[in-house]
């Protein structure tokens, strides 16, 4: 005989740690999110504003910035186009490859005179349904994110100014900037339209976990299917982790400061100056995330155990005492209280992983473009 035991897992009264996995998969693959088990959500969630996770619906396409096909190929061209940069060596796609899961798999990008970057390099793949860009979130949109690379003296350096009369001196554009805007000129706005418009247009195709969800009950395995049922209750992820994005698009400090170190990094505070905000980093997509290594905004887990462990003991971020009494000591980061110890098992870490793996696809090549001339 088996009950429901607070809608999070289906178990048996003689052996409580069974799970009734053929019932999950029946609704998991149902088609219909109301039918899932609840999602264990801390109490600092607004469960009237908590989204699930799901399909991703079609690509939003800002109103000021429409999509039009000549703009996207356009928008390619640029991304690849290394002119932008001082050197004439260093692209968007030097740090977004293609074939890397549109990161780099490097601990740090490294941009102009091959310096370092101060962190990894996210992933651009479904980027159009971010709501802010980059770890610390300074972009508001994709459109304010182009510029950023360009003049930042550790990847493209190159003043904003500089970057768009090279552009307009190449002829080979000229065709291309007047079908995607109605005339030649060349613009910062304009550059920066086009690339966001085919970033826009780089996005996963449906997952093992986008089928499974939608009705192909038979494409997981008994371990995805406890992963994905991990994910959403005792394994918290659902917490961050949410929507059909795999983000909920917000900041959190998952205790990688790394307070006192040479890595020290602040994060969202950078930007906004509020102490609240120390050590925050914007929750990152985990779609296509097996393509995307290595993880977190310092590059330092090389692998998604190292991940999952991390997380499984409570995310641990001990303050170096020495600080403590000093000038420093209202600058030492308070954790997300929603992190705490999972008491996963060795299975548990498994079946999650395996979850996890089904949402990335193979990687897929693209045809690079010929630059103008």
């Amino acid at each position: 005989m088996l009950f429901l035991l607070s809608l999070t897992a289906y178990k048996s009264v003689e052996n409580p740690d069974y799970i009734d996995i053929q019932e999950l998969r029946k609704l998991y693959s149902s088609g219909d999110t109301s039918k899932w088990p609840a999602a264990q959500l801390h109490e600092n969630i607004d469960k009237s504003k908590f989204e699930d996770i799901g399909v991703l619906p079609a690509v939003p396409y800002p109103a000021y910035n429409p999509y039009s096909k000549e703009k996207e190929s356009l928008g390619k061209i640029l991304f690849f186009d290394p002119r932008l940069s001082q050197s004439g060596q260093i692209a968007c796609a030097s740090c977004h490859n293609p074939e890397l899961g549109w990161t780099d798999n490097l601990t740090r990008s490294f941009g102009h005179d091959r310096q370092t970057g101060k962190r990894n390099s996210m992933t651009i793949l479904n980027s159009a349904y971010a709501t802010s860009l980059f770890w610390d979130g300074r972009a508001k949109s994709l459109e304010d994110q182009a510029q950023f690379p360009v003049q930042d003296p550790l990847e493209m350096n190159e003043k904003l100014t500089i970057a768009v009369d090279r552009i307009a001196k190449i002829k080979g554009y000229n065709s291309l900037f007047t079908d995607a805007f109605g005339d030649k000129k060349v613009t910062l706005e304009r550059i920066q339209y086009a690339i966001a418009t085919f970033e826009r247009s780089i996005n996963s195709p449906k997952s093992k976990f986008d089928q499974f969800v939608s009705g192909k009950s038979d494409i997981y395995t008994d371990q995805q299917v406890k992963g994905l049922h991990l994910f959403r209750t005792k394994a918290q992820c659902i917490n961050c982790h949410n929507t059909p994005y795999f983000s909920d698009n917000k900041f959190h400090n998952d205790g990688q400061t790394l307070f006192g170190t040479k890595n020290e990094d602040f994060g969202r505070y950078n930007v906004t100056k509020d102490v609240k905000d120390i050590g925050k980093f914007r929750t990152p997509t985990i779609r296509e995330v097996v393509n995307t290594k290595p993880w977190m905004h310092h590059g330092h887990f090389p692998t998604l155990l190292d991940v999952v462990e991390f997380y499984n003991l409570g995310n641990p971020s001990p303050v170096q005492k020495r600080y403590l009494g000093t000038a420093r000591d209202t600058l030492i980061p308070k954790a997300d209280p929603m992190l705490r110890k999972l008491d996963l098992n060795k299975e548990e870490i498994s079946d999650l992983l395996a979850f996890i793996e089904t949402l990335s696809t193979p990687t897929r090549r693209i045809i690079i473009p010929e630059m103008p001339k």
